[in-house]
């Protein structure tokens, strides 16, 4: 069920991705380890496909917004399972379960047309 909007989705991206950059010292788990950088790499990538997504906030507009979703889905895996694949799941793994979770759920839940463009194609049916 796609419910969430591309121009929604933009938002939650350019927020998800500024928020994995701080969390670790918001949350006090930058230390210079992978619990840290693994989150701020993700967020970064994030930021950067969310530019260059074919979106209504995207700038550059290269990426198709299906392959981006797929990106946010992988993404969302990796940091979710990051905890247990990098070994530091026993001094924090909630905001990576958390935040991988969400960016799981909102690839599986957003349209892959902007509203605009999916009325258009209604209209010339």
């Amino acid at each position: 069920m796609r419910v969430i909007s591309t121009r929604t989705h933009g938002v939650l991206d350019y927020l998800t991705g500024l928020l994995l950059i701080v969390v670790p010292y918001l949350l006090g788990f930058a230390d210079g380890t992978a619990a840290q950088y693994v989150p701020q790499a993700l967020g970064v990538l994030l930021l950067g496909s969310s530019i260059m997504t074919d979106y209504e906030l995207g700038l550059m507009r290269m990426i198709p917004m299906p392959v981006h979703l797929t990106m946010d889905i992988a993404m969302g895996v990796l940091l979710a399972a990051s905890p247990w694949l990098f070994g530091f799941a026993d001094r924090v793994f909630w905001p990576h379960l958390l935040v991988g979770l969400f960016e799981i759920a909102a690839g599986l839940m957003t349209r892959t047309t902007p509203d605009a463009v999916a009325g258009d194609v209604a209209r010339n049916r």
